[in-house]
């Protein structure tokens, strides 16, 4: 299959250095791409974890349900930053992608106050697009046991001064890129947190929002009202010319019904070993967008 070049050659290898170095990638607006440019079935991608894939699953079975013509790649990327540019680079059409993550690799790319969509569209290459995001997250959240929760009244950040400076911090997304430090959440929330070795369970777990053990342990999440840890909604990345106006419609309203908690739980039946290609069709059904 032909495919017909996306970008200028130095400004693909700009894009390109961008998401070596960084972990995520960018868009634009598209309004230099028709899609009738486009040739051959629209492919779409992810990358390797069961989160991304179950996206992208849902993508392909909503979209072949309304007619388009859609080939699923194969899940071989390492990570979000691959897939992304594997968009850019025109190897495939469509990913799962993240608003912040894709703004961390651009020069200039921070976020302006209160409009993540227009940094988007400014901040992004021609020919390719970040579509509206979805309600679901994957940002990073703190979050307590019921026990911890009940016995100091925990439900945000803010609360934590009243368990004094004996709780710990860690977990799973403590070493991510959006990942608070100790030092941010004394100075947002004014609360200190005790050292603890790796191999001790933590009071305060840092986790993404979409992980399962959430709802495996009932955690409780803490709110974040001074905004400490950045968003992170679930995006469509694609090729402008490749999704056309009908699509872009279809993928819209699957972002307004695809919630935190419910891929939470979507990506927990992929991790534990369900095909994607029916965990989500069977979602599909339940929400009335597959027949």
């Amino acid at each position: 299959m032909s495919r017909r070049p996306r970008l200028r050659p130095a400004a693909l290898a700009a894009l390109s250095l961008l998401l070596l170095t960084g972990c995520g990638s960018t868009v634009s607006s598209g309004t230099t791409a028709s899609s009738a440019d486009h040739q051959g079935p629209l492919v779409i991608g992810s990358d390797t974890s069961a989160e991304s894939r179950i996206v992208a699953a849902l993508y392909a079975k909503l979209l072949t349900a309304s007619g388009e013509q859609v080939r699923a790649a194969p899940a071989s990327y390492p990570n979000a930053a691959d897939s992304a540019r594997a968009v850019v680079n025109g190897e495939i059409d469509l990913v799962p992608a993240y608003e912040t993550a894709l703004l961390r690799a651009l020069p200039g790319g921070g976020k302006q106050p209160g409009d993540m969509a227009a940094t988007l569209s400014m901040a992004l290459p021609p020919g390719v697009v970040a579509l509206g995001p979805a309600r679901a997250e994957r940002d990073v959240v703190l979050a307590v046991s019921k026990t911890l929760s009940r016995s100091h009244g925990l439900r945000g950040l803010p609360d934590l001064r009243r368990a004094g400076s004996r709780l710990t911090l860690g977990g799973p997304a403590a070493g991510d890129p959006d990942a608070p430090s100790a030092a941010a959440l004394s100075k947002a929330y004014g609360v200190t947190f005790t050292a603890v070795p790796r191999s001790v369970a933590p009071d305060v777990m840092v986790l993404r929002a979409t992980d399962p053990v959430i709802a495996r342990r009932h955690l409780v999440v803490l709110s974040d009202p001074d905004a400490v840890m950045p968003p992170e909604h679930v995006v469509p990345l694609a090729d402008a010319a490749a999704v056309d106006p009908s699509a872009r419609q279809r993928l819209a309203t699957l972002g307004t019904l695809l919630t935190t908690t419910e891929l939470a739980a979507l990506t927990a039946r992929v991790a534990s070993g369900d095909a994607p290609a029916s965990v989500a069709g069977a979602w599909l059904r339940t929400h009335g967008l597959l027949t």
